[in-house]
């Protein structure tokens, strides 16, 4: 990996422990602060519908503006939106910069700055690297997470040992000089993390990449809505309630699972190398998914258990290699706007399934996890269905099978990514 590239990990792995680390304090902060569970649900709709509005702008306009300046704009809004919540916890201040798209319900988010970083790290690797570089690159941001959500528990500690420390909002200031030092890092960037030929005039940020993006949008979006039924915080609830697990037992079961999705990014890149990035996808994610159907029918805790981290030490293989599959489907100046788009079309249905999934409690408490893990798994053989026969490499140009070689000129070529008519 380049330097770059390590410079990628870096700003990535920042952003990733303050996205832990606010994931955990916001909800203990709009507790505190005596806010409905209205209002807290739309100023958490309000950060979805940034990161979905953002993710779009971003996927139409970096070409042209350029992947490092759009880069390090992001992160002064990161160090803007911890700014604000670090000094107020005013609703109407806090949802306009919800809006601006920079903060994150996740540890792992997958909105404008992760559409930036999957099209600039394949430039900083070798071509048979990208899939291994995209496991190191979700793994970081795994453990950085898991680190950051471990030190959101740092302020109350402090309280409880009688040490004077200020209101929990105020900490969010730690995103100030973290979206700086990132601003700071995207400036430092090479010219060869952007696009080769960048347009000089406006134009359609998808072109030829349009009806594979749409494809792998419309199924990313079915799977995206699966998961909705099964957050982890639903997980939580449900085996709390059904099973009895303790507050304690459960931090170390999630804590467990933060190191299995680790380990599960970077097992994936040695199986896709032997396996194939398609097949690595579906068959590690089919199975998973077909354990969190079971957990609706779990007999015991220890079953139960045993299901939870046998689903996650699987279903996390599927996002480095889904993130290497993208790029290499795309044409290599359309890798922003595919990874946007694509993030844009998980965001944008993933809040409607909790929604519905509260209602299903109501039929039975595990019919969630049972619906998810139907829809995942239908996803999962749609996905095989449909692209196993498409080849991979747009960027380059390939040989058409079966065309006579004439004698007198070069090889017979089709546009790069075609299918061949046998396979359609």
């Amino acid at each position: 990996m380049t330097a770059d590239g390590r410079r990628v990990l870096a700003a990535q792995g920042l952003r990733a422990f303050v996205y832990g680390f606010a994931s955990v304090l916001l909800g203990v902060t709009l507790d505190a602060s005596g806010w409905s569970t209205t209002k807290v649900g739309l100023l958490l709709t309000a950060i979805l519908a940034g990161t979905a509005f953002m993710s779009v702008v971003v996927g139409r306009h970096a070409e042209r503006l350029g992947r490092r300046r759009v880069y390090a704009a992001l992160f002064v809004g990161l160090a803007l939106s911890g700014l604000a919540f670090g000094l107020t916890t005013d609703f109407a201040v806090l949802a306009v910069v919800a809006l601006m798209g920079t903060l994150s319900t996740e540890v792992v988010e997958s909105g404008p700055f992760t559409s930036l970083e999957q099209a600039m790290l394949p430039e900083t690797v070798e071509a048979r690297r990208r899939t291994r570089a995209f496991g190191i690159y979700n793994a970081v941001a795994t453990l950085a997470g898991s680190l950051g959500a471990l030190a959101a528990g740092g302020p109350d500690v402090l309280r409880r040992a009688g040490l004077g420390v200020p209101a929990d909002h105020r900490f969010f200031l730690i995103l100030v000089p973290v979206g700086l030092a990132g601003a700071l890092v995207a400036a430092s960037l090479s010219s060869t993390v952007e696009r080769e030929d960048p347009p000089s005039a406006p134009r359609a940020p998808l072109q030829r990449s349009r009806p594979v993006v749409v494809r792998l949008g419309a199924l990313f979006a079915v799977d995206s809505f699966a998961g909705g039924f099964a957050v982890q915080s639903f997980l939580v609830y449900y085996l709390s309630r059904k099973y009895g697990l303790s507050v304690d037992q459960l931090s170390v079961l999630f804590f467990a699972v933060g190191f299995l999705q680790a380990g599960s990014f970077l097992a994936a890149t040695r199986l896709a190398a032997r396996f194939g990035l398609l097949n690595t996808m579906v068959f590690s994610h089919l199975p998973s998914n077909l354990m969190l159907a079971a957990l609706a029918f779990a007999p015991n805790a220890a079953t139960a258990v045993a299901l939870v981290l046998g689903r996650f030490a699987l279903s996390q293989m599927d996002v480095p290699t889904r993130q290497a599959y993208l790029v290499e489907l795309v044409d290599p100046g359309e890798r922003v706007a595919a990874a946007a788009y694509t993030a844009t079309a998980r965001y944008a249905v993933r809040p409607v399934a909790p929604l519905l999934g509260g209602v299903l409690q109501q039929v039975a408490l595990g019919l969630p996890l049972l619906i998810a893990g139907g829809l995942k798994s239908g996803y999962d053989l749609v996905l095989w269905s449909w692209f196993r026969h498409v080849p991979l490499g747009r960027g380059q140009e390939e040989e058409v099978p079966g065309d006579p070689v004439p004698t007198d000129g070069p090889r017979p070529r089709r546009p790069a990514g075609a299918v061949p008519a046998v396979d359609r």
